[in-house]
């Protein structure tokens, strides 16, 4: 079917509308108009869902229905009052709304509002930051908490066997989730960017004759690491430490700033070797990851006579650290 024709008619039919409006009202009085219409619009839009929507409602209602009655039934001392009305609105309006006319100063003072810029943050680097807090709340808590950050490999058949959710990640949702007795907070919840995907997950178990001391929790940290490669942060319910577990190994006892600054490396980083497992990640040497022991104090020893007050680097799969029970 040929649709150029119709196409040429419709654009003809648009032209002569416009030259026939623009030769009416002139070019001035249509800009002029557009200019008032979307003035309205921007106004109307700062007050939508507020109660000042409704304000407005109400003004429009009231002065539409005393003007038709007015006119219909020539009321002249209620068109009196109409017509009286309407300049007082002048020093009303600015008391009414208050609110919403301060804010749309802001918005056209504030450069940023009206020209899009970069965030300052990556998203990478919020993501670490509020898992982080949260750890850091459910330690301080003693809440017992395991949460599987999804990375390349998809982790859909796991998240099939827990509740699904579809949650923006918040410290706030996880206290939620992981608080005592609560029905989801034994099992893991999966993360995927910023969002959670599922909850009270279960999770496969390590094998690995490192983590024969552990509790259940670490070992499922550490055996969807060994699956996947993602992420897996734990909080001890017994001892209200924070562990990273990442390519089947584990570090322990993470502070906040500590676990924020290694989830923001381990976050960036995405290569993978040919078997589909994590690479040694590049810019990791000073937390102590993937590499012998022997490398490992030798970093801890250059560091620690570099600068005094630098925390001892983190340790995956350290055999001879304490066990964690929980």
């Amino acid at each position: 079917m040929d649709l150029a024709a119709p196409i040429e008619r419709a654009l003809s039919l648009l032209q002569s509308i416009w030259l026939t409006v623009a030769g009416r009202f002139g070019v001035s009085a249509i800009l002029d108009i557009l200019i008032v219409a979307l003035l309205l619009y921007w106004l109307l839009s700062l007050i939508a869902g507020t109660s000042a929507a409704t304000l407005v409602r109400g003004m429009l209602i009231l002065l539409t229905l005393g003007f038709v009655l007015s006119n219909v039934f020539n009321l002249q001392m209620l068109q009196f009052l109409l017509r009286n009305s309407i300049p007082a609105l002048i020093f009303v309006i600015p008391v009414l709304f208050a609110p919403e006319i301060r804010r749309a100063l802001e918005q056209l003072g504030r450069a940023g509002s009206l020209i899009p810029r970069t965030a300052t943050t990556s998203s990478n680097t919020r993501l670490a930051e509020t898992i982080a807090r949260g750890a850091q709340q459910l330690a301080g808590r003693r809440f017992g908490a395991l949460l599987v950050i999804e990375r390349s490999t998809p982790l859909g058949e796991f998240a099939s066997n827990g509740v699904a959710m579809d949650a923006l990640l918040s410290p706030e949702l996880l206290l939620n989730i992981f608080w005592p007795n609560s029905p989801l907070h034994d099992g893991a919840v999966i993360i995927h960017g910023d969002r959670v995907v599922a909850a009270g997950v279960v999770l496969p178990l390590s094998n690995s004759p490192i983590v024969e001391h552990m509790g259940t929790r670490h070992r499922a940290g550490i055996g969807i690491t060994e699956l996947s490669d993602a992420i897996a942060v734990v909080v001890s319910e017994e001892t209200g430490t924070i562990s990273l577990a990442n390519a089947g190994r584990m570090v322990r006892n993470l502070g906040e700033a500590r676990l924020q600054k290694v989830l923001s490396i381990l976050d960036r980083s995405t290569g993978l070797s040919t078997n589909g497992r994590p690479t040694h990640l590049p810019g990791l040497s000073g937390f102590g990851i993937g590499r012998g022991r022997d490398s490992r104090e030798k970093a801890q020893d250059t560091r620690q006579k570099g600068d005094d007050s630098e925390p001892t680097p983190p340790d995956f799969g350290n055999p001879h650290a304490p066990a964690i029970l929980d």
